[in-house]
């Protein structure tokens, strides 16, 4: 029974001589599309995302694309080694037979190889020209590609432990959570280890294998010579377990949970939390992946944050900025119930100069003991002058003085 051929290159969207950096754009593109998290219960993203998984498996790796472009299909039972042995070989049919009587007298399992109806005649030119089969023979590549790795006779590889993959999720956190610290609430959706068969993706007992048909083996073509090769499904035995009804042989099934976690005091805006272990859980007893928790930090209507300082702009009078006073100012730790602090305003305060009152800022997340600092910018209010003795005052007070705020800047134009 032929294997199915896929067309790598279409399922992912790209040219056959697409980059390395390309084919990852691609995957990434797609992934992000049909990944199972942001389509949850639907079967067929879940199966297209396993073929452009499968597609970018071997087109990201150089030996499995290369041997994909020859024969237009991949299996686990080429081996990249081999091919390469048979390329310095030559790539004439005596250099094939060379390669497969090299390949049995080493015990390599035989390959049987049908012939019928196939024209060795474009390989027999190449190999007296270039050395190369020429397109004209319908292969697609080089001669010695179709031997290179048949003689290896590798059984196929049991499927070993597979992580999985991480989660990442945005939290959005209030003003005072963030500075202060606390415990938030989230519910995520995961993968766990299938209950029935424990991560393994298959169950007890055995059936038929459907794309050998019990026989071992199966026929690829290559222009127009086919041979058979180790059916990689069953890896020649001709049976498979049962696919886990449960997971549909994923190994894995789709959960929500609530999620608790602490929020540390001094979180950032933007800060990435990693929980080790609770991402998607791994299949064949594979370590599970991370949680990636973003932070979303909101804002304060007075203190504006940045990093682990606090700013805060507080109004003064004309008369507490030019004869210096002591003010009351709001701090972050008012909000626990602290007293408000004292702010010396010095004589002659402008309006946006800045002053610092030292460690009144954020708990620092990192550095334990550490605290930023509070800066607080001064807004001086000019009065609403509305009687008369008032404003015979600041006349008395501009005569005293003259100086005018503007004469420096008339200088420099």
């Amino acid at each position: 029974m032929a294997t199915q051929t896929k067309d790598y290159y279409g399922i992912l969207g790209v040219k056959k001589g697409a980059n390395s950096d390309e084919i990852r754009k691609a995957f990434r593109k797609l992934a992000r599309k049909y990944h199972p998290d942001v389509n949850p219960g639907d079967k067929k993203a879940e199966e297209k995302f396993k073929e452009i998984s499968e597609a970018n498996d071997v087109l990201s790796d150089d030996k499995k694309r290369k041997i994909y472009d020859q024969f237009g299909f991949y299996s686990d039972s080429i081996d990249p080694a081999q091919a390469e042995a048979a390329a310095r070989g030559g790539y004439g049919p005596g250099a094939a037979a060379g390669a497969y009587s090299r390949a049995a007298g080493q015990g390599a399992q035989e390959v049987p190889f049908d012939f019928g109806g196939f024209d060795f005649s474009d390989f027999a030119a190449g190999a007296r020209g270039s050395g190369a089969a020429t397109e004209s023979s319908g292969f697609g590549g080089s001669f010695k590609d179709i031997f290179s790795g048949m003689f290896s006779g590798g059984q196929k590889q049991a499927r070993g432990p597979q992580p999985g993959t991480d989660l990442e999720y945005q939290v959005g956190i209030d003003f005072w959570t963030a500075v202060r610290g606390g415990v938030t609430r989230l519910e995520i959706q995961r993968q766990e280890v299938c209950p029935t068969c424990k991560g393994k993706s298959v169950t007890g007992g055995s059936m038929t294998c459907p794309e050998c048909n019990g026989t071992g083996q199966v026929t690829q073509m290559g222009g127009r010579m086919k041979f058979n090769i180790q059916c990689p499904r069953c890896g020649g035995t001709g049976q498979i377990q049962n696919t886990c009804a449960t997971c549909d042989g994923a190994g894995v099934v789709m959960r929500r949970e609530p999620l608790d976690f602490r929020i540390k005091p001094g979180t950032r805006d933007g800060q990435r939390i990693r929980l080790a272990g609770r991402g998607n859980a791994g299949t064949n007893g594979g370590a599970s992946g991370d949680l990636y928790l973003i932070i979303k930090a909101g804002s304060h209507p007075i203190f504006k944050r940045n990093g682990d300082d606090i700013s805060i702009t507080v109004p003064v009078t004309v008369t507490e900025a030019a004869l210096g006073a002591k003010i009351e100012v709001p701090t972050i730790d008012t909000h626990d119930g602290g007293g408000r602090t004292q702010l010396k305003i010095p004589p002659g305060t402008q309006t946006g100069q800045k002053l610092r009152l030292r460690e009144k800022g954020v708990p620092s997340a990192t550095n334990e003991g550490l605290r930023g600092d509070q800066i607080v910018e001064v807004k001086i209010v000019v009065p609403r002058v509305q009687d008369e003795r008032s404003k015979e005052i600041l006349r008395e007070l501009a005569k005293l003085n003259p100086d005018d705020p503007r004469a420096e800047m008339m200088e420099a134009v």
